[in-house]
């Protein structure tokens, strides 16, 4: 089971560090086309939530492999299943498919189970 939540934490701190990236280095205008919900967001909005992911992605890998404040790893799983769940409602607001972020939200979720 070890080795199963470590592949999950592993795919999902890649898939958020890169999401946070993104949002905190490419302008809004260029996000459009591939991120289409940013249009209802500032700016600063887009970076918060960004640096929210990218604190996140931290969160699920380093805690829990120094062994420092291990409690850390599920409590970012967590802030990521809500971060998925208002994720969906945005999109389902804009008439947006929310499948990948329920998808991501229940990976996190096992995360967040497995490690507490």
């Amino acid at each position: 089971m070890d080795i199963f939540l470590w592949i999950l934490q592993i795919l999902l701190a890649a898939a958020f560090l890169g999401s946070a990236v993104v949002k905190n280095t490419v302008p809004k205008e260029n996000l459009k086309a591939r991120m289409p919900y940013v249009e209802d967001f500032s700016q600063g909005q887009i970076r918060a939530i960004g640096l929210i992911e990218g604190v996140a992605a931290i969160g699920l890998i380093l805690p829990w492999a120094t062994g420092i404040a291990p409690i850390l790893t599920p409590l970012a799983a967590v802030g990521l299943v809500i971060t998925m769940a208002v994720a969906a409602v945005v999109h389902r607001r804009r008439g947006e498919s929310i499948a990948f972020n329920l998808v991501l939200a229940a990976l996190a979720l096992i995360v967040a189970i497995g490690r507490f």
